[in-house]
């Protein structure tokens, strides 16, 4: 799940930009960038970690311009880096873009990709993107159209905005399935984008919504609306929003339930995703799970501790962890759990959900140490960061 702004306009495109992104920032917080087109040429500044250290570097390294794109970006493929950050620029420097989503396909599409000769200078599967468009721009195809053709390309769920310094007036927004939205906010002379709502609402109340399979080109006079599959024009309303801060974080949905449960898939995506490295077959979870393959090997028992929706989760997540590993699994409710006398030693993991977690801290601290309590050797195998998430968020 990353954040998504776009502007085009009259004003100086970076601060809208950023402070749209701060708006955003809980959707993506490993790494964060942003991209202007300056004096007919593509500028980028990405940054590792919060949007604190992007707005330090801006500070240093300042870029202005009409027109840009920005990112928070949650990792998927690749480690969180600054070669990984997004925005994304094709090889020729002509082309950059910003996504949300996965690629499904993107081994086959890179490898197809490097057999023509293209350079890779990340880890991501958003790379791939851009240099399709980029290959389109080099058959002679506007941004509009070479975006399109690109995107066909593509399995997955995606929400992508590209700009050109070929055609620097314009920014091309498309959304694929659901990861995410992609909102065009309608302003006096100028243009916004943005995967959700409150990162514009401070500029505009006048909202478009993207559905899926549906691109939008936008240029500071207005928007026009296409069909990604053949390109035929889509007439679109525009929604005028209520300045509420709470209505807009609901977006569409009736109220915060329906929205949860709609939510659910992508909430599941986003827990896992950012872990798994497709290419080399591999999982990586070294910092949200501390333990060797030495350790985890010894493995006798694991508890998972947690309260209300997530420990219905951890129930889920016994079932499955059973069948894989063949090694037990107890579901512990967390209220409960701080008062038993619970039987761990080195060789069990316990497993604390969220909302646990703190308490979990201070349970360890007061529990007396002895040969059945955690202070007898389950400290190296008991604090993990990020548990089993409950599809609707943990309680």
């Amino acid at each position: 799940m990353c954040g998504i702004v776009g502007y085009v306009g009259p004003r100086d495109a970076t601060p809208i930009i950023f402070e749209g992104l701060k708006r955003l920032e809980y959707r993506g917080y490993d790494s964060a960038g942003l991209a202007v087109v300056q004096e007919g040429r593509i500028v980028v500044r990405r940054q590792v970690g919060k949007l604190s250290a992007l707005a330090e570097l801006l500070a240093a390294d300042p870029i202005h311009g009409h027109i840009g794109i920005g990112h928070t970006r949650w990792a998927t493929h690749g480690e969180p880096s600054q070669r990984n950050a997004h925005p994304h620029v094709g090889m020729s420097g002509e082309v950059v873009l910003v996504h949300n989503g996965i690629v499904e396909n993107y081994l086959p599409l890179r490898q197809e990709l490097l057999a023509e000769g293209v350079r890779f200078s990340s880890e991501t599967d958003t790379e791939v993107i851009v240099q399709l468009v980029d290959r389109y721009l080099g058959a002679g195809l506007d941004v509009v159209e070479a975006t399109r053709r690109a995107l066909l390309h593509l399995k997955g769920a995606h929400g992508i905005v590209v700009m050109s310094s070929r055609e620097p007036d314009r920014l091309v927004a498309v959304r694929i399935g659901n990861a995410g939205g992609v909102t065009l906010g309608v302003g006096q002379g100028e243009m916004f984008v943005a995967s959700d709502m409150p990162a514009i609402l401070e500029h505009t109340r006048q909202m478009v919504f993207l559905e899926s399979r549906e691109m939008a080109v936008v240029t500071a006079d207005g928007f026009r609306v296409l069909r990604l599959d053949d390109g035929t024009p889509v007439e679109k309303q525009v929604h005028t929003i209520p300045w509420d801060p709470v209505a807009a974080a609901k977006g569409n949905y009736r109220h915060f339930m329906q929205k949860e449960i709609y939510e659910q898939a992508r909430a599941v995506t986003d827990t896992i995703r950012g872990r798994a490295d497709f290419e080399a077959g591999i999982v990586r979870l070294e910092e949200e799970v501390p333990i060797t393959p030495e350790k985890a090997q010894a493995l006798r028992k694991m508890v998972i501790v947690a309260c209300g929706t997530s420990a219905y989760a951890g129930l889920v997540g016994k079932f499955i962890i059973e069948a894989l590993t063949r090694l037990p699994v107890e579901v512990d409710y967390g209220s409960e759990f701080r008062y038993r006398d619970p039987i761990l030693d080195s060789r069990a993991w316990s497993w604390p959900s969220p909302s646990r977690a703190r308490r979990w801290t201070r349970w360890r601290r007061w529990r007396r140490p002895g040969p059945r309590g955690p202070a007898s050797g389950a400290s190296s195998t008991s604090s993990a960061v990020r548990p089993t998430a409950s599809p609707t968020g943990p309680s």
